[in-house]
């Protein structure tokens, strides 16, 4: 049996590693590690705010791999 908290601990697990990949990037591109950690502040954010919004869709109108029983 796995836990609920393991899934928590990977998902924050995630965000943190994909955070610091933007923020790599980000200074990579721009030649400023000042503004590379900015977007990747920024996008911790909005990157929660979408798969909040993205989470509720699939829940309410995303019936794709829904197997209704048959009582």
């Amino acid at each position: 049996m796995i836990e609920h908290k393991r899934h928590i601990a990977k998902a924050f697990s995630w965000r943190i590693l994909g955070s610091i990949d933007t923020m790599v990037i980000a200074g990579v591109l721009t030649g400023d590690w000042k503004l590379g950690l900015t977007i990747g502040g920024v996008e911790v954010i909005t990157k929660l705010i979408l798969y909040y919004v993205h989470e509720r869709v699939w829940y309410k109108w995303i019936q794709f791999g829904i197997v209704k029983g048959n009582d």
